[in-house]
């Protein structure tokens, strides 16, 4: 990718797959370490496997130790170059989550992304300097996931030197966040052999109890539906009260929260519904 410097402007489908219920209780089974996030409830309803990323981590210790602490195996998602993204890196991993590199992308609206940014006019060598640089400031990454990203995630070419840089690690996976309708990154890092998944729902676009709960409802909906299902919340204090409460009820409507990589162990053939997008974002 040979483009001109950055120019003052900052601009910021679906991939998921499904499987027979069969093959997913085959392919998660004994993969939970929280109890109560797996528990069968007898109910008779087909098992819902999903998701649940926490974005936006490492600017706050107190939000970001209460997102570590989530009674299921919540992903934690965390922004390069923050205050806390090391500390709360490594006791994520300590504590059992997985930990992403939150990767800072271009967005088609004005508001920075932040410290590590990758643009659609770096060159080649910056962009894969930068990628480089922020993976070492959040130790333990098992994968990627975009910050904003609404542009950059609709360039081929960009899309193309991220996914064969993380294929040449060889251990990361990419989650396409979906900022944008017109995403191509989780079709590029498909074609690149990179294990990739989706985002079905913003969990706090609105962030109200009555919002977020209405949220998750939809994402257990969806993965009954469809197999299983990705969630993405941030760490407000409302979105964190009500994963608080709501994760240890999950049991009663046959619902498991899972890790990503379990979800990643399944074969993934794409769906027409995987193609909707539940929120907005940039």
């Amino acid at each position: 990718m040979t483009v001109a410097p950055r120019r003052a402007k900052r601009g910021a489908v679906g991939f998921l797959g499904a499987l027979t219920r069969v093959a997913l209780a085959t392919c998660l089974s004994g993969a939970l370490t929280v109890p109560t996030a797996g528990a069968e409830s007898g109910a008779g309803l087909p098992t819902a496997y999903l998701s649940i990323i926490i974005d936006d981590l490492g600017n706050s210790l107190r939000e970001g130790r209460r997102a570590v602490a989530l009674p299921a195996p919540v992903a934690c998602a965390i922004l390069p170059h923050t205050t806390h993204a090391d500390r709360l890196a490594r006791e994520a991993h300590a504590g059992g989550k997985e930990v992403l590199l939150h990767l800072p992308m271009e967005p088609l609206t004005d508001e920075p992304p932040g410290p590590g940014v990758l643009d659609a006019v770096m060159p080649a060598r910056e962009f894969l300097y930068t990628l480089a640089y922020d993976l070492v400031t959040v130790p333990h990454a098992v994968g990627v996931n975009n910050h904003m990203g609404s542009r950059l995630t609709q360039e081929p070419v960009a899309m193309r030197l991220l996914m064969e840089a993380l294929r040449n690690r060889g251990n990361l996976f990419f989650v396409d966040s979906r900022t944008s309708p017109h995403s191509v990154a989780a079709r590029v890092a498909a074609e690149h052999g990179v294990p990739v998944l989706a985002r079905n729902v913003f969990l706090d676009n609105e962030p109200s109890d009555k919002a977020i709960r209405a949220r998750l409802d939809e994402t257990v909906a969806i993965a009954r539906r469809n197999g299983f299902a990705i969630a993405i919340g941030h760490p407000h204090p409302r979105t964190l009260a009500v994963l608080e409460q709501w994760l240890p009820t999950i049991a009663r409507d046959n619902a498991r929260v899972v890790r990503l990589t379990d979800l990643l162990k399944l074969r993934q053939k794409p769906r027409a519904e995987d193609s909707r997008i539940a929120g907005a974002g940039m």
